[in-house]
């Protein structure tokens, strides 16, 4: 936003004093995801920058991290370090991801429909359960999950080793849609509250049923919102560490998982594209939300901002 022309030199030094602070700000936080990406692209087995990378040299860039993220171990110099590891840990996250985020964004719309009637009963109270998981630390959360799951999915023997959690996905995939949950519900939530409940009360007065109501009228509405949450809800299960440090198994591997591992068992330039895809990805989405925001503005006969 320009500076009007009556604004005064202490107003003016203030204003660029701001910008400058924001651009120191912001260059903190992404030179990190920035220097990620062409280290991704190294021929060395080092996570540093070489000589040759800052010269540009063609020889000192490479796909071979990204092969050795697939499983292609044909590289002699990753063959010492390459498995189907990364490849199958990718796998079972876009899997869990997927299968969570039907699972939020089924469950938070449902929940915001009921939330974003004023005559329910202990709404406040409701709401403040559902978005709990973003303000009850990770670890505590992650820990009562731990010790809740195997008493319901396996009651009769909740302590045996290789039971419920440790034999199937089913422990992971409810504890990330508990996670993404409250995403969607307060996007969902959010866009209901400029919806005009009229035009339901009209179709229902030409003789529309509920369940024809809501995806004829209302989901179309509330579609950017319920698209905004789902995403926010598949980021976060791909991006989900320490629940799965918890309650996962030795079978039960995902990629921040075997991100985990590597960076502590062997460090390998696999690590950063595995996070150069994540980055891409995250931008991705997050501007896919921007454009949905805009569009659930325009909807509601806002001026998008």
């Amino acid at each position: 936003m320009a500076l009007p022309a009556y604004a005064s030199t202490g107003q003016r030094a203030w204003h660029y004093f701001y910008l400058a602070f924001c651009g120191v700000v912001l260059f903190f936080l992404v030179a990190p995801l920035i220097a990620v990406i062409p280290l991704s692209f190294t021929s060395k087995a080092f996570l540093n920058f070489t000589k040759e990378m800052l010269y540009l040299d063609p020889e000192a860039f490479s796909l071979r991290w990204y092969r050795n993220l697939i499983g292609d171990c044909s590289d002699a110099v990753v063959t010492t370090v390459c498995s189907d590891k990364w490849k199958i840990g990718a796998w079972n996250s876009v899997l869990v991801a997927i299968a969570a985020t039907l699972l939020a964004t089924t469950l938070g719309t449902l929940a915001a429909l009921g939330l974003s009637r004023p005559q329910m009963p202990g709404r406040k109270l409701f709401m403040a359960a559902l978005i709990s998981p973003l303000i009850v630390p990770l670890i505590i959360t992650a820990a009562g999950m731990a010790l809740f799951y195997p008493q319901v999915l396996n009651p009769t023997d909740p302590f045996t080793e290789g039971s419920s959690l440790h034999s199937s996905f089913t422990g992971l995939i409810f504890a990330h849609t508990i996670l993404g949950l409250p995403f969607v519900v307060i996007t969902v939530t959010s866009t209901l509250v400029g919806f005009d409940h009229s035009l339901t009360r009209a179709a229902a007065s030409l003789g529309g049923g509920p369940v024809r109501n809501f995806f004829k009228i209302q989901f179309p509405i509330i579609a950017p919102g319920v698209i905004s949450g789902a995403l926010f809800a598949f980021v976060t299960s791909m991006d989900e560490i320490v629940v799965v440090l918890f309650i996962g198994g030795a079978d039960q591997l995902t990629l921040p998982k075997q991100m985990w591992s590597g960076i502590r068992q062997e460090i390998s330039p696999t690590i950063l594209s595995a996070a150069t895809i994540l980055v891409i990805m995250s931008v991705v989405l997050l501007t896919t939300v921007e454009l949905l925001r805009r569009r659930s503005e325009r909807l509601r006969g806002l001026t998008p901002g």
